[in-house]
């Protein structure tokens, strides 16, 4: 039985369809990611299986229970927000208590399990300090333990991570990964970072105008596009059309070919190796990005490519210059729509 189920789920704002028909099923224990760009959806659909919003028309079931119309504090689920709300005239026991508190908990117990909640997410020794005593990350994860406390079924966050500075936000997503493991309890995220949903999900819906373009494992969602806008949105990709693909690849469609794949060589007279695919162009534009080197290719045949290069030796300035592209016909993925 799938710990959410969602059937032709709706929400309209007036004219707008924020929700399009949205069906789900996410089994227990995954840790599963709602991507898409801003209006999308996907926080909506958050906020419906939280109670917070009720959906138009469609269904919300929690391990087999219709809870579409009931109130959120009538369904077993937490959400933790990228704003942490922690109440700063407590310390942090206190905040973490303080859901239990509510309903009434016994003193001992409640003492009990906001220490366990606090030692998960590593921070059993800061339990008699303030919020204002701790760094962003330590918020964010008292944040956490204050909806595990609860023993939830499902913890809903909502882009928990996105006040966070770079380093600290993978800092968080691998810390983040491994509590959910540690606990076994249905984590649904929200985020619109496709680093973050390919860094820690087991699967990811792919959001777009109100719909789900694709749902899959991060390796199915990157390596094989459902349509032109996941493989535009999810990472970077190169799409070849028209006369462009017919001259390159020899068929009619169009053709996602991530960056990191193609191979692009000064050499013109080099010629591809078997089972390659190949095609020559002049490099209009070079990008110095650290650890990689990005260059733009335009194409003989028609079109644009964008190649990314691992900068382990001495960075190759080809810009202005003419170039070969070579790539693995496998990895010319037709992507079943247009877009």
């Amino acid at each position: 039985m799938p710990a959410i189920r969602l059937r032709g789920l709706r929400k309209e704002f007036g004219q707008v369809h924020a929700v399009d028909g949205v069906d789900l099923d996410i089994p227990p224990g995954e840790f599963f990611s709602m991507l898409g760009p801003s209006g999308s959806g996907k926080t909506t659909v958050l906020r419906m299986i939280a109670g917070f919003e009720l959906p138009t028309s469609g269904t919300i079931e929690l391990h087999g229970r219709d809870v579409s119309r009931l109130a959120p504090f009538d369904r077993d689920v937490n959400t933790v927000f990228q704003d942490y709300a922690l109440f700063p005239h407590m310390t942090v026991r206190q905040n973490v208590e303080y859901g239990l508190r509510v309903k009434r908990v016994p003193r001992a117990e409640r003492r009990q399990r906001a220490k366990e909640a606090l030692e998960t997410v590593r921070l059993g020794d800061f339990g008699e300090r303030k919020p204002d005593q701790l760094s962003g990350g330590q918020r964010q994860r008292v944040a956490l333990a204050r909806a595990l406390v609860n023993r939830p079924k499902v913890l809903l966050l909502d882009e928990p991570l996105g006040a966070l500075d770079l380093k600290l936000r993978h800092t968080m997503q691998t810390e983040l990964k491994q509590i959910q493991r540690e606990v076994g309890i249905t984590f649904i995220f929200v985020t619109h970072d496709q680093d973050e949903a390919l860094t820690m999900s087991d699967r990811i819906a792919v959001f777009n105008a109100g719909r789900i373009e694709q749902v899959g494992s991060p390796v199915e969602v990157y390596e094989r596009p459902a349509s032109a806008f996941v493989a535009g949105f999810v990472g970077t990709s190169n799409l070849l059309s028209g006369g462009g693909a017919e001259n390159i690849i020899g068929k009619a469609g169009v053709f996602s070919i991530r960056p990191e794949k193609i191979r692009v060589d000064a050499d013109l007279s080099k010629a591809a190796d078997v089972g390659e695919t190949s095609a020559t162009g002049t490099v209009t534009n070079t990008v110095y990005a650290g650890a990689t080197v990005r260059y733009e290719v335009t194409l003989d045949a028609g079109g644009q490519l964008s190649v990314v290069r691992q900068n382990t030796a001495e960075p190759v300035d080809f810009e202005g210059g003419r170039v070969r592209l070579s790539w693995r016909h496998e990895h010319s993925f037709r992507v079943p729509e247009a877009g």
